[in-house]
């Protein structure tokens, strides 16, 4: 068990609309749930107790239906428990103008740490044109910018997952700007790892997967060539926290290299105080 002093940087507080999104219904399956079911908050301050999680990133999704987790809501769930969340927004990417009108109150306003946009939610791939001024943005208010990488669980397209070519020209294009792509990256685990190497600025995490099922080369990266690069997400409450550090103690990890995943690299990169 990990212990505490933990920082989860991917979960959800989901909305019942949320979970009502048809293409979560292979997740359904794969849990063996007739319906997904929307824990309180206090639940999902529970959960973290149990696996020594001190702070949780929640999510907002926006998508092209709207919000499936609103900023506002995210907002209000950080200020029903302080200090233990902290807010990552999400914005309309088909109106990037208005997008970054929202990230910049997301910010300014609201307190919240980063921007994630899901590219298989949009079937957009990072590099397509109606990223970029978002990203421009997230650089002047010096916040990440987060996403998925790896196959898409649920049912929509994978490819705008893959790390390379998409994410590369991201992170070429904007050198500044930080990235944190999250999932892993599976099944193009080598690309995600060789942009780790290659970038400066880009980041992994290892949200939907419990350390007993990291691939092999992910494991031998992080506890050879990945300290600062890789921090730990749930992806809750798909994972719980529990379940996704099960596993953690046999990676082989030293004390600064598990320090450096657990909670480090996250408080650097996120700038959390």
């Amino acid at each position: 068990m990990a212990g505490g002093n933990v920082i989860d940087v991917w979960m959800q507080q989901p909305t019942e609309r949320f979970l009502a999104q048809p293409f979560l219904d292979s997740l359904r399956r794969w849990t063996r749930q007739d319906r997904l079911v929307c824990p309180s908050l206090d639940e999902t301050v529970r959960a973290m107790d149990e696996a020594g999680v001190t702070v949780g990133m929640l999510s907002a999704w926006w998508g092209p239906a709207g919000p499936l987790i609103g900023n506002d809501e995210v907002a209000a769930f950080v200020r029903g428990h302080p200090g233990r969340f902290a807010g990552v927004g999400s914005v309309d990417l088909s109106r990037p103008m208005d997008g970054v009108r929202e990230l910049r109150r997301c910010v300014k306003d609201l307190g919240f740490l980063g921007l994630r946009v899901v590219p298989w939610l949009w079937n957009l791939p990072p590099d397509d044109r109606r990223y970029y001024p978002l990203y421009a943005e997230c650089i002047e208010l010096d916040v990440p910018f987060c996403l998925q990488v790896g196959h898409t669980g649920p049912l929509l397209p994978s490819e705008p997952g893959r790390p390379i070519p998409y994410l590369e020209h991201v992170a070429l294009e904007f050198p500044e700007l930080r990235i944190v792509a999250g999932h892993i990256g599976h099944p193009w685990t080598q690309e995600m790892i060789s942009l780790l190497a290659k970038c400066e600025n880009v980041y992994v995490d290892t949200s939907a997967y419990v350390a007993t099922r990291f691939p092999a080369d992910f494991v031998d990266y992080l506890r050879t060539r990945g300290r600062g690069k890789v921090m730990f997400g749930s992806n809750y409450p798909m994972l719980t926290p529990m379940r996704c550090l099960a596993g953690v103690d046999e990676l082989g990890l030293d004390t600064e290299d598990r320090e450096a995943f657990l909670h480090g690299t996250a408080t650097r990169v996120f700038g959390i105080t």
